[in-house]
């Protein structure tokens, strides 16, 4: 569906400034949503917000459905009664500018373990049942998360596929055993959630009442090692006597890596997710529409068909394409949810085929800006090639370099392709000149990475496609914001028409 003409930020909430080294959904979360206000800016875009695991990805999740428990702010829990002021003195020092996910993870779970344990204690009985509730609401996918991340805590962090058979196996005998074993962790898990929810919720009020929508990502895969795919392995293309992916998603080699991308994520069995009516994924979207505004769909491509790569490669050189039944599931997903508020990320190999799908439920694209130059006048990014006001622009998304370190390490020639295009780089800097391009662009949305609203070079890119590790951590710092920056951007969302009426 179109979305109005309006601007708005890509930020992951891990990159707010805290002294908890990680950024959470307390106070500066706020002021970034003021920011936004004062800017004028109606869309606040994040990345997946689940419970990450090796590597910090939020691509690579323990659920689909889950919230991260490390963006729960302790300041908010203090605030609560939860956890005591002296709980939260002597803290660590952190860096500044990174997240260090090795001496962040063990201070914020030990702090949530403290809450929990006062939580037993001191919570009333309405806020008893505010809990009840809340489990009672998520239980298609928090029993099974909230059981699996406790195995994972028993187990040292063991794969599923690695545990004891009938634990692997689901036995439901197994399964009534060990969730006695495990009442307090699951107890634990469980409320982490209720936790994350409950502060995630009162920010998006926020938001929403100062006129500006939030934009999620859900990521067309999931991680093997996930509460997804161990309570529901009949969708997943595994191997049926280790567990572990038959067929691996990735991309064939493309811009981002001469090899392509081999992500390991299990492919999915179409055809048995659409005799069950495509259940798990009718849940998802459902789950995640609870937080978000509009949804962003990471590799709608694999909707159309998907690059599947047999076990044992090492690189995605060596795939096929397989047809998927996406044109079925958003069938589906609109006789039982309604038109979605839907964004397709169609970057990459795109054939007429995947267009045809994106086109017949409507849906906006995406247009790179730094992706339009040094291929002529034709590239189809360039936004006098803008064929419909139908799209979201970007100068560039979180798998980019930031647009200063992109431009500094153009080659002299593409450099001055660039430079012929703008007529010059202003004073104020080529990230200003591309977000200028982006705002005055006929795109009905216009998205823009934090890091070159500030002027940043590559040491603040988020993330760099095919490599494993250093990626996710950036952060900015409290002084950041200023208002300079703030009046810049609001005048200029204000001259292309991109401010609410």
């Amino acid at each position: 569906m179109p979305f109005p003409r309006s601007s708005g930020i890509l930020l992951h909430p891990t990159s707010f400034p805290s002294r908890f080294g990680i950024g959470d959904l307390g106070d500066e979360a706020y002021g970034f949503i003021d920011f936004l206000a004062a800017s004028r800016q109606r869309l606040w875009q994040i990345l997946p917000l689940g419970p990450t695991g090796y590597g910090n990805s939020p691509y690579m999740c323990y659920s689909a459905m889950a919230g991260n428990p490390l963006l729960i702010s302790p300041d908010r829990l203090q605030a609560d009664g939860w956890l005591s002021e002296s709980d939260l003195a002597d803290l660590p020092e952190f860096p500044l500018d990174r997240v260090d996910f090795a001496l962040v993870e063990p201070l914020k779970i030990s702090l949530l373990r403290k809450a929990c344990q006062n939580f037993k204690a001191k919570a009333s009985p309405e806020q008893q049942q505010a809990f009840q509730d809340f489990c009672d609401s998520k239980a298609y996918w928090l029993d099974d998360y909230a059981l699996f991340m406790s195995f994972k805590s028993t187990f040292d962090g063991a794969s599923w596929n690695t545990w004891e058979p009938e634990l692997v196996q689901r036995d439901r005998a197994a399964l009534e055993k060990w969730r006695l074993r495990l009442t307090g962790e699951i107890f634990f898990r469980k409320f982490m959630q209720f936790e994350f929810f409950r502060q995630w919720d009162a920010l998006k009020q926020y938001a929403n009442d100062r006129g500006i929508q939030i934009i999620g990502d859900i990521p067309i895969y999931v991680a093997h090692d996930s509460a997804d795919v161990w309570a529901h392995p009949e969708i997943f293309c595994l191997d049926q006597k280790t567990g572990e992916p038959a067929s691996m998603a990735g991309v064939p080699p493309d811009y981002f890596s001469a090899t392509g991308q081999l992500w390991g994520n299990p492919v999915y069995l179409w055809n048995r997710m659409e005799k069950t009516g495509f259940e798990w994924w009718i849940e998802r979207f459902r789950s995640l529409l609870a937080y978000v505004d509009i949804i962003r769909i990471d590799h709608f491509r694999g909707f159309e068909s998907f690059w599947s790569v047999r076990k044992g490669e090492t690189t995605a050189m060596k795939g096929k394409w397989i047809p998927a039944k996406g044109q079925a599931l958003l069938e589906t997903v609109r006789e039982k949810l309604g038109t979605l508020p839907i964004i397709a990320e169609d970057l990459g190999i795109i054939t007429p085929e995947v267009e045809a799908l994106r086109d017949m439920f409507d849906l906006p694209g995406m247009k790179i800006l730094q992706f339009a130059f040094g291929s002529g006048p034709d590239n189809s990014y360039l936004p006098f090639n803008f064929y419909t006001r139908n799209c979201v622009v970007y100068p560039g998304t979180h798998d980019n370099d930031t647009t200063v370190g992109w431009f500094g390490q153009l080659s002299e020639n593409d450099r001055n392709g660039v430079l012929a295009y703008l007529g010059e780089v202003k004073s104020w800097g080529i990230h200003w000149d591309l977000i200028q391009l982006a705002m005055s662009s006929v795109a009905n949305q216009a998205i823009v990475a934090l890091q070159d609203v500030l002027g940043l070079d590559t040491e603040a890119r988020m993330n760099t496609p095919s490599k494993a590790e250093g990626n996710w951590d950036w952060r900015y710092r409290p002084d950041s914001l200023t208002e300079e920056i703030t009046h810049r951007l609001k005048m200029m969302t204000e001259t292309y028409g991109r401010a609410a009426k």
